[in-house]
């Protein structure tokens, strides 16, 4: 009788655990399509200010990758949306942000790499992690698509050759 009970019990237990998962991921991600921008103050490669929360409200979209100089999956990601930025911008009219999460000691590698590949890019450093750690960018490359109303639309970890096609999708 004990065991009978215990096994009704464990079954109950579960199906209540999944759907209190189901229900948490569920809300995880209907906040995520939702999210607004963070109020933090980077700097760019000229030295400028830029309030983060500001690069959605452009009323277009734009993509934010994270990434270092020294992550070679992030050099493959961005290289290969070189190649095809132009075309985004002219489809889309997006804007493209990429942050470097280079420690201060690292940052002066920033430019010379990004003018080195012809990136046309807005470059932003976020040495201290403050942007990395609010966005919640666990590894690199990250890449975010915020629609033209500042929604995060699209959050990608990682890179794959052929993950422009779908950037692409929800750039459109």
């Amino acid at each position: 009788e004990c065991a009978i009970f215990f096994v009704t019990l464990r079954r109950k237990l579960k199906v209540h655990m999944n759907r209190f998962f189901f229900s948490l991921f569920l809300a995880c991600t209907t906040m995520l399509c939702q999210a607004a921008l963070p109020e933090i103050t980077l700097r760019d490669i000229d030295g400028h200010a830029v309030n983060v929360s500001d690069l959605g409200q452009t009323g277009k979209p734009v993509i934010i990758s994270f990434f270092a100089t020294w992550c070679k999956p992030c050099m493959r990601e961005l290289q290969a949306m070189h190649d095809l930025y132009l075309d985004w911008q002219d489809e889309t009219d997006v804007k493209m942000y990429i942050v470097s999460i280079d420690q201060a000691q690292d940052s002066h590698k920033v430019r010379p790499l990004v003018e080195g590949n012809g990136w046309e890019y807005k470059v932003l450093l976020d040495p201290n992690g403050n942007f990395k750690r609010a966005m919640n960018v666990q590894s690199i490359p990250h890449l975010f698509i915020l629609n033209s109303k500042g929604e995060i639309v699209y959050n990608h970890v990682g890179y794959t050759e052929g993950d422009e096609t779908a950037i692409r999708k929800y750039l459109k």
